[in-house]
């Protein structure tokens, strides 16, 4: 199993396995797979096109079942979870950064960033002043009465930031989180990203094929033909993925 010696893993996976049904057939994406990430780690997760990295990171967060296995968040197996239950601790403890935006068009940049907390229950004005900081903090302070068609899109990102970071989570997934970006701005992303990161003490898993990216990560993983090799920093290369 790959984690970090000396330290309690925040996020553990054990004897992951996902398969789906395909036809009269079986399609396993990998089976008896381990993962630990320990508190304040940044995890970067490589591999090409198909390999299973961004249905590992839907497993990490609850938004996929397991076929095998199980999910602890500190000590909690969250595939063990209700719907409901798993709902509630998605919303509190995980916050997603996507590589499309998800952003709702109708809604202002800090209404999208309060979305998570009107979900939860809370009222509007509480949730208004969770959600400016957390716009101010990603730059965005003055486009707050935007909509999302009038932001870029290294802006429309910094709301996704901004939204994700809104709930205090303990965990920040990102899948491809620079995808859609130019290079340039991309690299400002994950510079503010990594800001982020320490400053609101998180644990982050990163899915990337951004060779910048990954090189960002405290520990890097390459998932191939079903299993997670640990990857050195001196061997990330263009041919890593």
């Amino acid at each position: 199993m790959d984690s970090t010696p000396g330290r309690e893993s925040l996020l553990r996976a054990v004897g992951l396995s996902r398969k789906y049904k395909s036809g009269d057939s079986e399609l396993v994406v990998f089976a008896g797979l381990d993962l630990e990430a320990a508190p304040g780690e940044r995890l970067a997760l490589v591999g090409e096109s198909g390999a299973g990295k961004s249905t590992l990171l839907h497993l990490l967060g609850g938004l996929e079942r397991p076929s095998e296995g199980s999910i602890f968040f500190k000590s909690q197996d969250i595939a063990t979870m209700s719907d409901a239950r798993l709902a509630e601790f998605r919303n509190r403890e995980i916050g997603f950064v996507w590589q499309i935006h998800y952003l709702l068009p109708e809604f202002t940049a800090l209404e999208n960033v309060m979305m998570p907390l009107l979900i939860r229950g809370r009222s509007r004005a509480e949730a208004e002043l969770e959600a400016r900081p957390r716009l101010e903090e990603v730059g965005l302070k003055a486009r707050a009465w935007h909509r999302a068609g009038e932001l870029s899109g290294g802006e429309q990102q910094r709301v996704v930031l901004a939204r994700a970071l809104v709930s205090r989570p303990a965990l920040l997934l990102a899948d491809e989180p620079t995808g859609n970006l130019d290079w340039k701005t991309g690299e400002r992303i994950m510079g503010l990203v990594d800001d982020l990161h320490r400053a609101h003490r998180l644990t982050s898993v990163f899915v990337t094929h951004n060779l910048a990216v990954a090189r960002r990560a405290d520990r890097v993983l390459k998932l191939e033909s079903g299993i997670l090799h640990p990857l050195a920093a001196s061997k990330i290369g263009k041919d890593y993925v």
